[in-house]
């Protein structure tokens, strides 16, 4: 072995640092494109996944409201063929004739209401009114007799 061939002269030595300076910067691009790379497709995929998040959510809602409806339906048609329990048509129904039953009284109350109210207003204007003409006539007999 040549005792030469160990050794490094220094032109050799800053051409193998540059080369290995050159090769690290190249490795160091390298890899921050990547990471660069990385991060805006699972950027991507985030934004795709709270998409598909959102749609199956609405989709979810929408599915559950009508599996809810289809029930409601069953739920009175079964009441309906059983005819134990009334339905909300059968309510509505009933609260209609009851109404219409009922028109005539309410409207007499109103009326009969409304006739006290007009007696009871016109009984107090009377009254108030002989009141004062009865404070009118004391002033004068008191004015003609010399009191005042």
């Amino acid at each position: 072995m040549d005792v030469d061939m160990d050794k490094w002269s220094m032109p050799a030595y800053i051409f193998h640092n540059e080369a290995m300076r050159a090769a690290e910067e190249k490795f160091h691009a390298e890899r921050d494109r990547r990471y660069t790379e990385v991060k805006v497709e699972a950027e991507k995929a985030i934004k795709v996944k709270e998409t598909a998040d959102l749609a199956a959510l609405t989709l979810a809602r929408e599915s559950q409201l009508y599996k809810d409806q289809q029930a409601d339906i069953m739920r009175e048609k079964n009441i309906a063929a059983s005819g134990i329990y009334a339905t909300n048509t059968d309510l509505a129904n009933v609260v209609d004739k009851m109404e219409k039953a009922l028109k005539p009284l309410v409207e007499f109350v109103n009326a009969q209401q409304g006739a006290d109210k007009g007696a009871s207003l016109t009984k107090s204007g009377l009254i108030s009114l002989i009141t004062t003409a009865g404070t009118i006539i004391t002033i004068i007999v008191l004015i003609s007799n010399n009191i005042i």
